[in-house]
């Protein structure tokens, strides 16, 4: 016997729906933010820092930074200052755009950049046709202490070492 329903009982048929997610577009380029680097790169040297605060550094780093590039016959023009912090890149992305000779590294490993050695800091590396030098923050320089002096000493060494002056 099949039990029968009222006339004006609605009949509903329940439907499952499932749910398929949309694609997720797979991008086949680097989008590349259209000014994400300090500088004209004339030189191919390529200086990252680890700003979190700042679009690239603040007036005390970026003046000491200016002083040092004076000092080695350098301007802002010849570099590209890079704030790892604030750039949606990977190092090889940025490391192809840029195309650096030399590659300067504030406050940041070479292991956190994902090349395949590390170095300590004030040690020139070559690696793959580049220069690379790591060494403490630049904030950390621009304080007045015999602390901050000594790395900056250290950094001078160096940078006389690479670029002959």
């Amino acid at each position: 016997m099949v039990d029968e329903l009222p006339a004006n009982t609605p009949l509903t048929e329940k439907k499952q729906t499932v749910s398929i997610p949309a694609a997720i577009p797979v991008p086949t380029e680097t989008v590349v933010p259209a000014k994400w680097f300090l500088g004209d790169n004339k030189k191919s040297i390529t200086i990252i820092v680890t700003d979190e605060k700042h679009v690239f550094l603040d007036d005390d780093s970026l003046n000491l930074l200016t002083g040092i590039l004076g000092a080695c016959k350098l301007t802002l023009a010849d570099v590209a200052i890079v704030n790892y912090r604030q750039t949606p890149l990977s190092f090889d992305t940025i490391s192809k755009q840029l195309k650096p000779v030399y590659v300067f590294m504030f406050n940041l490993t070479t292991q956190a950049l994902g090349l395949p050695f590390s170095i300590p800091h004030y040690q020139v590396q070559q690696y793959s046709g580049c220069t690379y030098l790591s060494a403490v923050g630049l904030q950390e320089m621009t304080v007045t202490s015999e602390e901050a002096r000594l790395e900056k000493t250290r950094l001078w060494v160096c940078l006389k070492k690479i670029f002959g002056v």
